[in-house]
């Protein structure tokens, strides 16, 4: 596969306001009309971390969270026990000279994000949810939440962003420093399938015995983000990111085509074919656009693969009593902190394996308190939440290679 071009493609007020924003929604009615599957109803069990992290890399995309395998067949297995890493610590810097790992554009020549040259970081969720796929208040509000707790905590040592803090880019040093962007409520129409819905995968996807009705590429993503921030004329630069959260029941792919063939290294989300892959990755577009792909979260799933606590825990963990919005925070919590250190998925941090600062530390928590189904491991503004670790370069190599994530930079000490 060549690596030639990305595809085209503050407290209590601001919490009641974009409640207000995310309670309005124009109903719209989108379609999807199956292709018929030669796939047997059962799991494939074929990912591979290294193969899906890979292939994304030369296709521009980047912070792909690999789903975990729950079944015995699994080529991948769950992760190792604690303390663990994955991929091939230390990470590394690339972008120096600044174009030295460019082979695309847009390239940042080595520039990150949240630097006092680029000053706070804002992240926009971006809810997507039309008519025929709602999302729930609650879903909306416990994630607005938690993005607005962790941009109230900048600067502080106590959350995984400080880990960041060791990192920097050709642009300075890495600040803890982010701020909530006002939450976008999209109601905006599902387009055409831009991949093919197999059938098998119309049900036994999520715990509820559901499945997809829709299929989406990552172009059609990238022309998503794009117009919702040009109606609102919000900036693509390397201080945002938009953080796009799709509807259950929506399958996303890579590439247009086939979602039951990984020809052109073609990946998608859990499915019941080859291409089950991911749950989320992010990326920046050719109009330099630093946005993320959060997919519904799928857990306790039929088909051996999930993106939640049960992949570490016998059960999913809900501190909020809410799993699907506890779930979804830990992988906003990794692709945010990949974009700010890797924006452009070429240059910036990652090992000689690929893997991101996240990727290094997917499914692992460290310790936890509370009680079983309602583990946590972050505790910000009284709230609490269970997010993955991140990778320390510091205590990595303190540790003489035998440990590596922490859940903050107090913690590296």
């Amino acid at each position: 596969m060549t690596k030639a071009h990305k595809r085209r493609g503050l407290g209590a007020a601001l919490i009641l306001a974009a409640a207000a924003a995310l309670a309005i929604a124009t109903p719209t009615v989108a379609s999807a009309t199956p292709s018929v599957s030669v796939t047997p109803a059962n799991p494939p069990c074929t990912i591979s971390a290294n193969q899906v992290i890979s292939s994304a890399r030369a296709q521009g995309i980047g912070g792909v969270i690999t789903a975990a395998g729950t079944s015995t067949s699994c080529q991948d297995p769950p992760p190792p026990p604690e303390p663990a890493f994955n991929g091939t610590p230390p990470l590394l810097f690339h972008g120096s000279p600044p174009t030295a790992d460019c082979f695309f554009s847009p390239c940042e020549d080595g520039n990150v994000m949240m630097t006092r040259q680029t000053g706070p970081l804002v992240i926009t969720p971006i809810f997507w949810n039309p008519a025929g796929h709602p999302m729930s208040f609650a879903y909306k509000a416990i994630i607005t939440r938690y993005l607005l707790d962790v941009a109230l905590a900048s600067g502080r040592d106590t959350n995984v962003f400080s880990v960041l803090n060791e990192y920097y880019g050709n642009n300075g040093k890495i600040h803890y420093n982010i701020r909530l962007g006002f939450p976008i409520n999209d109601a905006d129409p599902l387009p055409a399938n831009g991949c093919t819905l197999e059938s098998v995968d119309t049900s036994k996807i999520y715990a509820d015995g559901s499945g997809y009705n829709a299929c989406l590429d990552d172009g059609q993503l990238q022309a998503e983000v794009n117009s919702v921030t040009a109606a609102r004329g919000l900036p693509h630069n390397l201080s945002h990111i938009y953080v796009l959260y799709l509807p259950k029941q929506v399958e996303s792919c890579f590439n247009p085509g086939s979602s039951a063939s990984t020809a052109g290294g073609q990946a998608c989300t859990i499915n019941y074919e080859p291409t089950a892959a991911y749950c989320a990755y992010h990326s920046e577009d050719p109009a330099n656009a630093v946005y993320a792909n959060l997919a519904y979260p799928i857990y306790g799933s039929p088909t051996g693969f999930t993106c939640g606590s049960d992949a570490r825990f016998p059960v999913v963990e809900s501190p909020n009593g809410n799993p699907d919005a506890d779930t979804e925070i830990s992988p906003t919590s990794h692709e945010v902190s990949e974009a700010i250190t890797d924006p452009d998925t070429e240059t910036g941090w990652y090992d000689s394996s690929g893997f991101e600062i996240g990727d290094e530390c997917a499914y692992i928590y460290g310790a936890t308190n509370g009680q079983a189904g309602g583990l946590y491991n972050q505790t910000i503004f009284g709230q609490h939440y269970l997010t993955q670790q991140e990778a320390s370069n510091r205590v990595f190599n303190a540790s003489g290679g035998t440990a590596d994530c922490v859940d903050s930079q107090r913690a590296e000490s």
